[in-house]
This record gives C-alpha cells, structure tokens and sequence, in this order.
C-alpha cells in the first residue's frame, strides 16, 4: 500500500518512479541520439556529413537561388514549430488557471480525487518540455539566419581563398542549428508522452515507453537510416 500512499504535493511513490523514469528517458535518449556509439551512428549524426557536402556543393552552384530556397524552408519549419508551442503553452497556462475540467474528466472515469496542486504540477511538467522546445525552435531559427548570412558570404569564385573555409564555417553553424532544431523535436515528444501522466503514474510511464521507444527506432533502426548508409556505402 506505501506504493500509492499519498506523498507531499499529493504526489505517491509510483508518480516519483514515474518522473524518476522521465528524467532518466529524456538524459538517456538524447546522449544515445547525440553521441551514439562510433559503430552504429543515429541519423542526426549521419546528417552532419550531408550537411558538409552541401555547403561544398554550394560553392560551385551558379545561381545560388536552390540553397536559399532550402534554407527559407528549413527557418519555415522552425517558425511552424516555434509558433504551436507558443499556443500549445497559452493552453496550459489557462488550463493551469482552472483546473476543474481535468478534476470533472477524472470523476467521469471514476478515477480517485486528486488535489488541484497535482494537477497543475502535471500541466507544469508538459508546459516544461514545450518552453524548451520554443526556447530551441527560435534558437534554430536564429541560426539558420546566421547560416544564410555566412553562406551570403562566401566568395563567389570557388577558387577564391577564403571560399572553402567561410563554406565549412557555414557548414557548422548549419549543423549546430539543425541540432537544436532536433532537440526541439524531441522536447515536443516527450512533452506528449507526459500528457500521460494526466492518467496516472502509469500512464506517465507507458507515453515515455512509447515515445522513447518511437524516437530510438527513427534514429537507429527506420528505413531513412538505411537508405542514408546503403547511399554512403557507394560513395565509399
């Protein structure tokens, strides 16, 4: 019975295994995903060697129009993302202000009474997961805008002597961009998988199987992956 005795906060012992598991999840996926073992790199890392040749492709492409429509729609993307967590956390921050529909959907189910501080310590959860998407989005934005700059940059003449270097310059800021953008991603996630825990503890622990499992399987085992290392295979 101690498993679901009533903590401070109105929180049990399985809802602190639950964000125990969370913050274990979260840490665990994104080291897995940014540092993968050397022998079986996830598609974020594989990423990065494109992302390279692109900007060596860049410097001999005339006009340079392509990559500055492939770049619009990548800070698109960003400003998409960015903008629904913006209203996703204007929801919770309402909702956070009444609670009563959680608490009347929970006497629906039959569930148990739950104190009105719980509920919003659960909203607050997901709510953190979505600020740091935003915070990441816009700082992906924000780079890809210093990514144009430099690409702008760059000498027209691929001979020119500073060509190369300003290209890989760009090359990385590109890269560093594209990893918050992921971390972004990654946030939104998780912060669906802790809706779960409007459920229970739980149900906590069943969205971070779920969205834990899902993230781990795009980047080392989906077909994009497969088709990104049979590609550099034939380039040797």
């Amino acid at each position: 019975m101690r498993w679901i005795t009533p903590l401070p906060l109105g929180l049990s012992a399985a809802d602190l295994a639950a964000l125990a598991l969370l913050a274990l999840a979260w840490f665990g996926v994104c080291r897995l995903v940014e540092r993968p073992p050397a022998s079986r790199p996830s598609v974020s890392v594989l990423m990065k060697r494109y992302r390279r040749e692109w900007m060596r492709q860049f410097l001999h492409r005339d006009p340079r129009i392509f990559d500055g429509n492939i770049l619009s729609s990548l800070r698109e993307g960003t400003s998409f993302f960015a903008s629904a967590c913006m209203i996703a956390l204007g929801g919770g921050m309402a909702l956070i202000g009444n609670t009563d529909p959680l608490a009347g959907i929970a006497r629906d189910l039959e569930a148990q009474e739950i104190p009105a501080l719980l509920w919003r310590l659960k909203i607050l959860l997901i709510m953190l997961f979505l600020a740091n998407a935003f915070m990441k989005f816009v700082w992906a934005h924000r780079l890809f805008g210093y990514c144009a700059v430099m690409m702008a940059a760059v000498p027209n003449d691929p001979g020119h002597p500073r060509a190369l270097d300003r290209a890989m310059a760009a090359a990385e800021v590109n890269i560093h961009a594209a990893r918050n953008f992921n971390i972004g991603l990654r946030a939104v996630y998780f912060a669906l998988g802790s809706a779960g825990w409007l459920a229970g503890p739980w149900g906590l622990m069943l969205g971070l199987a779920i969205v834990s499992a899902m993230t781990l399987r795009r980047e080392f085992a989906s077909g994009s992956r497969q088709a990104i290392l049979n590609d550099m295979g034939r380039d040797g």
